[in-house]
């Protein structure tokens, strides 16, 4: 401000000045000019003009600067006073607001169970099936319930029928710490032997008939899963059964047979055992009994499972033998929740009865009991899976197997089978995988696939048993109505002994191959109403009359429908 002042005062004498010039000069009219004799001047009158013009020129005058420069070393930090005003106000309860009362709900309705089930069904070859289920159901810690099945075909060929009867009476009980279930149930098996041989006339004219009977009572106690995590779990089983033949075979079983393991850290430490006695009257009378005892003590670590123990087993009865195989177990995630690689080697008593001989292979004449072993079996592979829809394992394995029993055509009747044991130690290399797959409720799949290479001690080949097996199934639901459902069965090329007879000789040895086969099944159902429903399936799709046993033809394409009934 003082400057400027400065600056205005010391101008005004120049702009007083210039403004009187300009006055002056304004002030001086020029006339039209008069045409003169340039030679005589003009008295009295002025001949010459000067402009006199300055530039300008402003002088600023010396600034002074104001220095206001922050201190740097100053570290006071900044703190504004704060006040606080904080409100102490109490809750009051307004007595006057009357307390609610609760408005009931309405009843809800009783939940349908539907634990009842009838079903019945004719078809071609005579077909006729029936199965009836019944269950108490409501209460899910005390249930028992009754089943019966009925199935009967007869086929084209001489007395070739079969059929299959079985009823059961089961109750289970859940207990605060224990729970007790327990079976009663039938089972008979009819047939004929219908065998059929083209290369020999008049071959078994008048087919025997022949019939399993069994009668079986289980029982069996659980110790149930504890929120504390005991350290000590238990369970007891008890399982006793009778069969008798057509042709006066018997057999009578009771095994006794438990678990005990301890917990104790990361190790658990327990024992697997069993007795079992039974009684075989077939073509001798023996006595198969047989004590098990397999301690073991398993360690899982963080990423590893260990289990190492001993298979004690003593036969006794007829013979006497004592056995003492090593069992380790072993298993290692590669990829955590995933997949799992395992291995092992283990051997036992592979125990022979003629119940399990007689529903696998009906066709038998009568024949001596014999128990194998399995010296070692040594294997080793991968499992896990993506999720609960997808699981997956496959394995290969070698075994050692000492007097593994096979089937043969009877040199006495080739219509009946004898059972021959390899009498010295079989090697068998095999592999195994599996695979279920499930999208979701409405589609499911699984598929099992075993291959093996059998190398004989004492006999030619493995006779009776293929190469190769495979077995699918599928299920599809189409929508809340329709269901269709898919199996598939793969049977490998079968060697089979059978024999030759010629006159004056005894019976000649001849191994002959039964052709593989593939079985296709399927089948739907529809519900007419909630309860109600209709069924339709057709059994070896493809026709083929193959055998599965020499000279027992299947039935072809079968079919059969029929009602179904949910109660």
């Amino acid at each position: 401000m003082r400057r400027n002042k400065k600056m205005k005062f010391r101008y005004i004498p120049y702009t007083i000045f210039s403004l009187l010039l300009t006055v002056a000069a304004q002030a001086q009219t020029k006339p039209e000019d008069k045409k003169t004799d340039p030679a005589k001047p003009a008295s009295g009158t002025l001949t010459e003009e000067i402009e006199v013009v300055r530039p300008y020129k402003p002088v600023l005058a010396d600034a002074a600067k104001i220095r206001r420069s922050p201190d740097l070393n100053n570290h006071k930090p900044f703190r504004p006073n704060q006040t606080y005003l904080i409100l102490d106000k109490r809750l009051e309860l307004n007595s006057d607001i009357r307390q609610l009362d609760a408005q009931e709900l309405n009843a809800a309705p009783a939940p349908l169970f539907e634990n009842n089930y009838a079903k019945l069904g004719f078809g071609n070859y005579g077909t006729a099936l029936g199965e009836l289920y019944l269950n108490t159901g409501n209460d899910e810690a005390l249930q028992a319930g009754f089943f019966m099945k009925h199935l009967g075909q007869s086929g084209d060929l001489n007395k070739q029928r079969g059929t299959r009867q079985e009823l059961g009476i089961y109750g289970k009980s859940i207990m605060d710490k224990i729970t007790v279930n327990g079976e009663l149930g039938f089972d008979r098996l009819s047939t004929n032997f219908y065998a059929v041989n083209p290369n020999i006339s008049n071959f078994n004219p008048d087919p025997k008939k022949q019939r399993f009977s069994t009668i079986s009572l289980k029982g069996e106690l659980l110790k149930n899963y504890e929120q504390t995590q005991s350290s000590l779990d238990y369970a007891l089983k008890a399982d006793a059964y009778t069969l008798s033949s057509r042709y006066g075979s018997k057999e009578t079983s009771f095994a006794l047979s438990g678990f005990f393991n301890n917990t104790y850290k990361q190790f658990n430490i327990g024992v697997n055992s069993s007795i079992d006695f039974t009684k075989t009257k077939d073509s001798l009378d023996i006595g198969n009994h047989i004590f098990r005892a397999n301690p073991y003590v398993k360690f899982q670590g963080k990423n590893y499972k260990i289990s190492v123990g001993v298979n004690f087993v003593q036969e006794f009865g007829e013979n006497s033998r004592t056995n003492i195989l090593p069992v380790v177990i072993a298993e290692l995630p590669v990829v955590p929740g995933y997949a799992t690689i395992f291995g092992g080697y283990t051997g036992d008593v592979l125990k022979s009865s003629l119940r399990n001989f007689a529903y696998e292979n009906p066709y038998l004449r009568k024949n001596l009991i014999e128990n194998a072993i399995e010296k070692a079996n040594v294997y080793g592979g991968v499992k896990g899976n993506a999720g609960a829809g997808f699981g997956f394992k496959a394995m290969v394995y070698y075994k050692t197997i000492q007097n593994m029993p096979l089937y043969a055509n009877s040199p006495e009747g080739l219509e009946r089978f004898e059972i021959r044991y390899d009498g010295g130690n079989s090697k068998v290399i095999g592999l195994e995988g599996e695979l279920n797959v499930k999208a979701s409720e409405v589609l499911s799949w699984t598929g099992k696939v075993e291959i093996n290479k059998y190398d004989m001690a004492t006999e030619e080949k493995a006779w009776m048993k293929p190469g190769i097996r495979l077995h699918s199934n599928a299920r599809l639901a189409i929508n809340k109505k329709i269901r269709i459902d898919g199996q598939l069965v793969l049977n490998g090329d079968t060697d089979a002994l059978t024999y030759e007879y010629v006159e004056g000789l005894d019976p000649q040895r001849r191994i002959v191959t039964i052709k593989s086969y593939l079985d296709l099944s399927a089948g739907a159902e529809y519900l007419i109403k909630d309860k109600f429903g209709v069924f339709v399936r057709v059994n070896n799709l493809f026709g083929n009359e193959y055998q599965q046993f020499l000279y027992y033809p299947k039935f072809g394409i079968n079919a059969i429908a029929g009602l179904n009934y949910s109660f």
